[in-house]
């Protein structure tokens, strides 16, 4: 499979790096940054968003603050590689709300997996659902001791 590329000039990667930094400005004030006006800042962002270059936007929280006190990896081995059984297993855990990312990978597993838990107790139970799901044969854990960086969006 053929890696999609857009073709961006030098104001439309200036406007993803603004965006990136700050989701929430005003379009006046990202085209004030980007060095253009307003209406064709606009037009932009719309061709930005409809091609897929920026997929959404949302706001950073504090895990911790909401009652979300681990963070835990999960490598994940399954039994079968085949198409139909690594989307059966994206499938069935992306509708867990503590998952928060999901990883096909290559070399020691077939998924790394970030997830979140309220405590040990429910660290213990995520633990215990992946082993247990179908076509699972080897879960290891690696819970968090802290994150010292974590960078939304890609270099620009």
């Amino acid at each position: 499979m053929a890696e999609r590329m857009t073709e961006l000039d030098a104001i439309d990667r200036r406007i993803v790096a603004e965006l990136q930094a700050d989701g929430r400005m005003t379009n006046v004030e990202l085209a004030r940054r980007v060095g253009i006006s307003a209406p064709p800042c606009l037009r932009r962002v719309r061709r930005l968003e409809e091609e897929k270059v920026i997929l959404g936007y949302h706001a950073q929280t504090d895990a911790a603050s909401l009652g979300w006190s681990i963070t835990l990896f999960a490598l994940i081995g399954l039994d079968s590689q085949k198409e139909a059984v690594l989307c059966a297993f994206e499938n069935e855990i992306s509708a867990w709300p503590e998952v928060r990312e999901c990883h096909m990978i290559r070399g020691g597993g077939d998924f790394l997996v970030r997830l979140v838990a309220r405590d040990a107790t429910h660290e213990n139970q995520l633990t215990q659902r992946l082993t247990e799901a179908a076509h699972v044969v080897r879960v290891q854990t690696l819970q968090t001791i802290r994150s010292s960086l974590e960078r939304p969006g890609v270099p620009v």
